[in-house]
């Protein structure tokens, strides 16, 4: 069974707590996505392994580390994932990028892939997959579904704000990926929506407009189930 990680450290719940709340503008808001995706990133890579190298130093040549011939990959679920990637590359720049695409059916309300663009070495890399917001775990889901299909062997998933809905269904689809969530909120309500999930989908919506506007026009058109 996939292992599930939520973060206590300060620095994140912090800052979660302010993109969360109502009144943070949309410039502090991405900022804040973008610095809790870097603090997270920190944390998922703390298991990679290391290898031990001879390094010229101004005084003599040293034994020092350095990870060991990991590949990386970054892979959002679009849109939103996209708010994620640029923190987390901050920290390991080397990373490729990739990226899965999704649209609702509107008959079947499934998750559908329309895009699929991932590295050329996809057996070889591990990847993370991130989203903000895992609600009832359908698109996520589908897009492990996408990157096991192209041979995807190693795979973790990261998201802000996580509902246990969406862990379950995530463990009984994909038992063989760890999951690493910022926070672990209550059950989905009858809209199968948390009560942030709203605040995090408008990290694809905020553009120059306050957010505080944007909350009040798509308070029920932002209402579907992830």
């Amino acid at each position: 069974m996939a292992k599930v990680y939520v973060f206590d450290h300060p620095l994140i719940q912090h800052k979660l707590t302010y993109i969360r709340d109502v009144h943070t503008g949309t410039k502090e808001f991405r900022e804040l996505v973008d610095e809790v995706a870097t603090l997270m990133a920190f944390e998922i890579t703390r298991d990679l392994p290391l290898e031990e190298v001879d390094v010229e130093t101004p005084v003599q040549v040293a034994k020092s580390n350095v990870i060991s011939g990991k590949k990386l990959g970054v892979v959002p679920i679009l849109r939103a994932g996209l708010g994620m990637v640029d923190g987390i590359l901050k920290l390991i720049p080397a990373a490729k990028v990739g990226h899965v695409g999704l649209y609702r059916d509107p008959k079947t309300l499934k998750p559908v892939e329309y895009y699929v663009k991932l590295p050329s070495d996809v057996e070889e890399r591990e990847f993370i997959v991130v989203d903000p917001m895992l609600a009832t775990g359908g698109s996520a889901v589908e897009a492990l579904n996408s990157l096991k299909k192209r041979g995807a062997k190693n795979i973790r998933f990261m998201c802000l704000i996580a509902a246990p809905e969406g862990v379950e269904e995530m463990q009984k689809h994909h038992p063989d990926v760890d999951i690493y969530i910022a926070a672990l909120d209550e059950k989905l309500n009858e809209k199968k929506v948390t009560s942030s999930q709203v605040l995090v989908m408008l990290v694809t919506v905020c553009t120059e407009r306050n957010k505080k506007v944007l909350i009040k026009a798509h308070m029920q058109t932002c209402m579907w189930a992830f």
